[in-house]
């Protein structure tokens, strides 16, 4: 394992470092993910913006549910892996953060010039008007429309959706936008059968396309949206590094490979390469890096 830090700590200290992350860096915060050691299973299939802008129903089971898995989203903080990107960032060697995650918590932990590839869930936008108001807002004019709504929630989703049985779906009231009046709210992240907006995927490609490497933290890269930019990044010769638990779909273009817990790795990464962070960017710091499978940190 020593050997593994090492050789992340090194190809790190080079700088040019971008960073892509996924739900799995948000586990130790908190938030589970779907495919990891972590992952939770769900009853019902993610929301998708078909369903979400067509379907009455659909609206009130997401809203209802989302009411209560965006309090527990809310109360997250950032974590050691997170805490660890940022300081990178700030010492000059991680040019960028891509993440996959709608949780907020690269910006919380310090990280600047964040790319929330889905968007955020602190945030909802007015499908009509487009106006912009925070969640907080929402979520107090949704505790007024709904007095003594309220459940025990054991598990939040990912996306900030919880279970929740149809009764209380059924009994729950929706609000409109207050700018125009009638709009229909949504979370301003992007739900499944929506695309990314393009300007944002071209900001991410020109981020990779300038990066000495891609060091993907947290995902499966199972999703299109991410795995893209690792198939760029391969594309081009530049070095992709994956710190995940379990494998993932871009394994096989990964320069270096390490499976073990990010809240534990990423602080020893920090601990090898700030003190030196003042040197030339690749100073001391060469050649290839080989492919290493790691197991888990021990506890």
């Amino acid at each position: 394992m020593t050997e593994t830090i090492d050789a992340l700590a090194g190809l790190v200290a080079a700088g040019g470092v971008v960073v892509l992350s996924g739900a799995g860096l948000s586990t130790e915060s908190g938030i589970p993910d779907y495919r990891g050691p972590t992952g939770v299973a769900r009853r019902h299939p993610p929301m998708t913006y078909q369903a979400f802008t067509r379907e009455p129903a659909a609206r009130r089971r997401y809203w209802a549910r989302s009411h209560l898995g965006w309090r527990m989203v809310a109360r997250a903080s950032p974590n050691d892996g997170h805490r660890a990107v940022a300081r990178l960032q700030a010492a000059g060697l991680v040019d960028g953060v891509i993440t996959q995650n709608v949780d907020g918590l690269h910006t919380a932990a310090g990280s600047t010039g964040v790319v929330d590839l889905h968007g955020r869930l602190d945030t909802v936008v007015c499908l009509r008007c487009g106006d912009r108001t925070s969640r907080e807002e929402l979520d107090r004019r949704l505790v007024a429309a709904n007095p003594g709504f309220d459940a025990t929630v054991a598990v939040v989703n990912p996306d900030g959706d919880v279970e929740l049985d149809e009764e209380r779906v059924a009994a729950f009231r929706l609000v409109d936008c207050t700018r125009c009046g009638a709009g229909m709210l949504k979370p301003d992240v992007v739900f499944f059968g929506e695309t990314v907006p393009a300007d944002r995927v071209s900001r991410c490609f020109a981020m990779v396309d300038a990066a000495r490497s891609l060091l993907v933290l947290g995902s499966s890269l199972t999703v299109w949206s991410g795995r893209r930019f690792v198939l760029r990044a391969a594309k081009l010769g530049t070095a992709v590094v994956i710190a995940n638990q379990g494998v993932t779909r871009g394994d096989g273009y990964a320069a270096l490979r390490v499976d073990a817990p990010l809240g534990r790795v990423l602080p020893q990464v920090v601990q090898r390469v700030v003190a030196g962070a003042d040197r030339a960017p690749g100073d001391g710091v060469g050649g290839s890096v080989p492919v290493v499978a790691v197991t888990p940190v021990a506890g």
